[in-house]
């Protein structure tokens, strides 16, 4: 879909950058972080942030500016953006533009919408360039919800290492379309991505962000990407990274978890769960 075809030469590498295009430019409209991508040649991997709180906070003319920057919204809707037009409308009118502008509310912080409307954009792109219809994507997307620290670490070094595990790089910081790449990218300018959720250390610091380190964080996936491209297994990376220790996840096997994290979760990923499946693992 995003990658070579090896039946007629052609190559569609380039949609990889329409999915991160699109990504980037949802994550400025919704109320939902990206915490880490990789988008490959045919699926993407997504770790994201809901904030509802922030989307309750938003006015009905935020709301509307948003919804408008990706849908047309309602005649209504349309003349409340509008100054001139706005004063014209009766009380009634702004009730059912407040009701309205609630419902596009929910959607700006709703997973569901917001990959819809992101494979829908990538589905109607490629079709229109292959002059074809029909559907383009194989089913409705699997989440995974991250239940603590340790799920939220082990799932974005999972995500960021998509590319090396699949052996279309070398490095973390070669590995086009992922969030690992902007991150060292930003890091060696003194910066963050603006796209990305922060990395800002620990929460207690009131800042809001990711819970760790930016350096510990990139220290663990780049040691971590070593040992996989070493073709080794069953490191156990406690003495590298303080995320680690400060997880948990030094009590576990850290190569089953960012190497085989999807197969070994169904619904949910967290310590407590990966603890228990490892003492199963052990004893069967």
């Amino acid at each position: 879909m995003c990658g070579d075809d090896h039946y007629t030469g052609k190559s569609y590498e380039h949609r990889r950058q329409w999915v991160e295009d699109r990504l980037i430019a949802l994550a400025n409209v919704f109320s939902i972080d990206v915490c880490a991508y990789a988008v490959m040649s045919n699926h993407t991997h997504l770790i994201l942030h809901v904030d509802r709180n922030e989307a309750l906070s938003w006015t009905t003319e935020e709301v509307l500016r948003r919804w408008h920057s990706l849908h047309k919204g309602t005649v209504l809707t349309q003349q409340y953006m509008q100054p001139t037009q706005r004063a014209s409308l009766t009380e009634t009118q702004i009730t059912t533009i407040i009701s309205t502008a609630n419902v596009y509310r929910q959607r700006l912080y709703d997973i569901s919408w917001f990959m819809r409307l992101l494979n829908e954009f990538i589905a109607r792109e490629a079709n229109k360039e292959d002059e074809c219809t029909g559907r383009f994507w194989e089913g409705r997307f699997k989440s995974q919800a991250l239940l603590d620290e340790a799920a939220l670490a082990a799932c974005m070094a999972y995500v960021d290492l998509n590319p090396l595990r699949a052996g279309i790089s070398e490095t973390p910081e070669t590995s086009e379309f992922t969030s690992i790449k902007h991150r060292i990218e930003a890091a060696k300018l003194g910066l963050q991505p603006a796209f990305l959720k922060p990395l800002v250390g620990s929460y207690s610091h009131g800042l809001k962000g990711l819970p760790f380190n930016l350096a510990d964080y990139l220290t663990l996936v780049d040691e971590t990407a070593r040992q996989i491209s070493a073709g080794k297994s069953g490191y156990v990376l406690h003495n590298v990274s303080p995320i680690l220790q400060r997880t948990g996840l030094s009590q576990l096997n850290w190569n089953s978890m960012v190497v085989g994290i999807e197969t070994i979760f169904a619904n949910s990923i967290g310590l407590s769960i990966a603890q228990r499946k490892l003492a199963l693992s052990r004893t069967g």
